[in-house]
């Protein structure tokens, strides 16, 4: 879930939640100054989830000190301290892009999903025992660290480990809190309500999915794309705009198109993650190459490797693979078999290309939704863009034009998986 998001705000002591009573506030927006937020919605979230998580600090406090100072003031500075914020910006030109200006209520659902979004990474670096987090130490190892105990001792590793768990279950928990304390009309929360309810279940399905992926050693490419598009599509793109289009009041028609759009630019994102987890330079990915497969992540990627390999009786490949995935001690000489493999059987071009047709149809999607011409939509379009990724296209030399199971059947397949169907 959003591994690679690269450190974007830093701030200062004097910005950071403290854990004493009063304090200065900083207050968001008045709902007339939509056009201010428009000009810098990043600024404007951060500001409003000082002020939220100023108050969460001071309720913390009033529980106990300790707690506010080692665990709940961590959480407000984890959440703060980095991240593109694209959730709230989905969700902020969704809103827009249908013709609305709840600013306040577009805000602070904003900061909801920036803390259930450190949820996610807190746990996330957990289950997968990462040390780093936006180039800090994660929050298992710095919880571990600020009680004087080693991360790589037992002790540590256990208090670290159980302490992470908590300050996760806090951001979600403050996370609901920020939805349940922002004003909406009836039908807005009626709306806003099922579409939270529904986003969180589906974020620890993925989860789930993926973990059970890498215990079985196995993922069907149905089941691949199924944990794609829970994992990552739904609750980091498609939710977020769907949030703003129930906040504006749009009709059926739109709110679907619009789902469909975040669905499809969700899933191409994925697909070029896990390319750049075999493929990509570390020096621009900020992690080595090669850890989903180390990892033994249910990849797309490597799920139509291993079918075209069956489909082919290729012995060699799928012994490659069955030997590598889930190896902690894959070697660079390994990685490249595996490079190898899939760009002379073709899967390489064929995500790429699967990625592409993705990109394309989230666009149209996006048009049958919304003005795109107008501002809001104009910049709805380029987020969208932005988080599915430009054509890469492909040459010879990196995977050929050609693949087995590609073609427009292939393209149908992940089509209907993205709306929602299932592929084989």
């Amino acid at each position: 879930m959003g591994r690679r998001q690269p450190t974007e705000d830093s701030l200062g002591e004097s910005s950071r939640p403290a854990c004493k009573p009063g304090g200065r506030r900083h207050h968001p927006p008045s709902s007339e100054d939509a056009q201010v937020v428009d000009s810098d919605v990043v600024d404007a979230v951060l500001r409003t989830a000082r002020a939220v998580l100023a108050d969460r600090v001071d309720e913390a406090l009033r529980s106990d000190v300790l707690f506010c100072e080692e665990l709940a003031r961590r959480v407000a500075d984890f959440t703060l301290e980095g991240g593109k914020r694209m959730r709230p910006r989905l969700l902020w030109w969704g809103m827009r892009s249908c013709g609305a200006a709840e600013t306040v209520a577009a805000l602070r659902l904003g900061v909801a999903l920036e803390l259930i979004q450190s949820c996610a990474l807190i746990h996330d670096d957990v289950m997968d025992r990462s040390r780093l987090r936006r180039g800090k130490p994660a929050v298992h190892i710095g919880l571990a660290e600020r009680a004087g105990l080693s991360p790589d001792s037992e002790r540590g590793s256990v208090f670290g480990t159980s302490a992470a768990v908590l300050a996760g279950d806090l951001a979600l928990a403050w996370a609901d809190d920020t939805v349940a304390e922002t004003v909406l009309s009836a039908v807005q929360r009626r709306r806003i309500g099922a579409l939270w309810r529904a986003m969180r279940t589906e974020m620890v399905a993925g989860q789930y999915l993926d973990l059970r992926g890498q215990v079985s050693g196995e993922s069907s490419v149905a089941q691949a794309l199924r944990t794609a598009c829970l994992k990552s599509a739904s609750y980091s793109v498609e939710r977020p705009l769907a949030l703003g289009a129930a906040l504006a009041g749009a009709d059926e028609r739109t709110t679907d198109a619009l789902r469909s759009a975040g669905r499809c630019a969700g899933i191409a994102f994925q697909l070029r993650d896990d390319l750049l987890g075999v493929f990509g330079d570390p020096g621009l990915t900020g992690k080595p190459s090669g850890d989903d497969i180390r990892e033994g992540k249910p990849t797309y990627l490597l799920a139509v490797a291993r079918r075209w390999a069956e489909a082919a009786g290729d012995e060699q490949a799928l012994a490659l693979l069955g030997r590598v995935t889930g190896n902690a001690d894959l070697t660079e000489e390994d990685l490249a078999d595996v490079r190898g493999v899939l760009e002379v059987t073709g899967v390489r071009a064929h995500v790429e290309r699967k990625a592409e047709h993705l990109h394309d149809h989230a666009v149209r999607r996006l048009g049958q939704a919304v003005d795109v011409d107008a501002h809001g939509g104009r910049q709805l379009l380029g987020l969208l863009r932005t988080v599915s990724g430009e054509r890469t296209g492909h040459s010879p030399t990196a995977g050929g034009t050609g693949g087995r199971g590609s073609g427009a059947a292939g393209v149908s397949s992940v089509l209907i998986a993205a709306e929602g169907g299932s592929a084989g």
